[in-house]
């Protein structure tokens, strides 16, 4: 068997953010691997569309669940759903995001309430409602979770969201260590810019971001993402010029940085 491959339909997978991009890719490739899969997301429009592609891909079981993960009660609510529906998860990932670029005192209080609440405050309960139930059974279980190379740059108009991406991956990096001995892996992806949707950037500029390298696919980046957590890696970068350039971006000063950020201001809502 390939790597993180099982004997098909043994298992459950669940993956958040799953109607589009990078969460979309995860499920597909789960789905390829074997496993049966659990599609959550707050579009259920988009959600069935997927579900539909990995049914008529190789008729693999699909359940959806369209859910506000933003929200204090959202994990528990999530975890009680996958019991009431029989439903033991051994793959989480916790891929749903909200992207922020924007002054913090320009953003919505809102706003704020809901990155955080999403990256970080559902995302802990959930990986810790998961684990709890995954060594309760006794399975060598996977969590991964999508943090963000905007963690090494603090920059104007990414304030809460690199920070909020600077917790989760801190986060993963010292529960892998806690629940290493108890069978589980957890891993930490911290993705450079990706042709998604996320950023707000047009289909055309996705592709002249692929071609020059400055973007990786959304398929590339769910495919490193589960070959790190198969191999038990509790944080990556994926493509190694990207891994370079942390050290500058971490010692920008601010009189370099007042150039782009004039520019840039225009650009974030």
């Amino acid at each position: 068997m390939k790597c993180g491959e099982i004997v098909r339909g043994a298992a459950w997978a669940l993956v958040s953010g799953a109607g589009s991009g990078i969460g979309r890719c995860y499920a597909l490739q789960l789905a390829a691997l074997g496993y049966r899969v659990v599609l959550i997301g707050e579009r259920a429009e988009r959600l069935d569309v997927v579900k539909t592609e990995i049914e008529a891909a190789g008729g693999i079981e699909v359940r959806t669940c369209s859910l506000d993960l933003a929200r204090t009660t959202a994990a528990q609510e999530l975890f009680d759903w996958t019991r009431a529906q029989g439903i033991a998860v051994d793959v989480l990932v916790n891929n749903a995001g909200i992207f922020s670029f924007c002054d913090v005192l320009a953003t919505p209080p809102e706003r704020i309430e809901r990155i955080i609440l999403l990256h970080d405050l559902t995302a802990t309960q959930l990986c810790r409602l998961f684990a709890a139930d995954m060594i309760r059974r006794g399975v060598r279980g996977h969590i991964l979770n999508m943090s963000s190379y905007s963690l090494w740059m603090p920059f104007p108009g990414l304030s809460i969201y690199s920070a909020s991406k600077a917790y989760l991956k801190s986060f993963s990096v010292a529960f892998a260590r806690e629940v290493a001995d108890r069978g589980i892996r957890v891993t930490a992806v911290c993705t450079a810019g990706v042709a998604t949707d996320l950023y707000g950037l047009t289909p055309r500029w996705q592709r002249i971001g692929l071609r020059l390298g400055a973007l990786i696919s959304a398929d590339s980046c769910a495919r490193r993402g589960l070959r790190a957590l198969w191999r038990g890696r509790r944080c990556i970068v994926p493509d190694w010029w990207n891994r370079l350039f942390i050290p500058v971006c971490k010692m920008l000063p601010m009189w370099m940085l007042r150039p782009l950020r004039n520019y840039t201001i225009k650009f974030q809502k």
